[in-house]
């Protein structure tokens, strides 16, 4: 299964690249991710615990990064065990372009299940997979970015004063 896209984060290529090789933001990223350890240069471990139709399984894995031309491109390969679930396995080719308003990504997905994973569909398994690495790369940008409004964060009550507290968190962090 492959899929591509491209979106604009605003900010620079440098805070963007730094986000993404940063173990605390790819665990806020990574949707399910209970667990990550390691380094960019050693990779990491990680588990996940994750419902794909009515299969749920806790997978337990490695992503290791490649490719590194700071801060133009990296490859996130991974590949997680899930017991009777079976297995995924994928990469991702990310690329990072300055313009205007920012840093655009550019990222190439390829993702393969096995097990009863693989018994599910391709078309659960492939729409499964479309909404992870969007989940992924939307909590990147909201790690990035931030609330559009920095006044807003501040007077929002509830559940929502903690999203804007969890929007931007990893900006706060390289710039404050």
């Amino acid at each position: 299964m492959q899929m591509s896209d491209t979106r604009v984060i605003k900010a620079p290529r440098e805070v963007v690249w730094a986000a993404i090789l940063n173990p605390e933001v790819l665990k806020a990223c990574v949707p399910g991710c209970t667990e990550l350890t390691g380094t960019p240069e050693d990779g990491f471990e990680a588990t996940v615990v994750q419902k794909v139709g009515p299969v749920k399984a806790t997978f337990k894995g490695t992503v290791s990064l490649s490719n590194m031309t700071e801060p133009e491109a990296v490859t996130l390969s991974g590949e997680g065990k899930g017991g009777a679930a079976g297995f995924a396995k994928g990469g991702a080719d990310v690329r990072f372009a300055e313009v205007p308003e920012g840093t655009e990504l550019t990222y190439e997905v390829d993702a393969k299940v096995g097990g009863k994973l693989a018994q599910l569909g391709s078309r659960i398994i492939d729409g499964f997979a479309k909404k992870m690495a969007d989940q992924f790369f939307t909590n990147l940008q909201d790690a990035v970015e931030g609330p559009s409004d920095p006044d807003e964060a501040p007077e929002a009550e509830g559940e929502a004063a903690e999203e804007g507290k969890k929007k931007g968190w990893f900006k706060r962090m390289v710039s404050g």
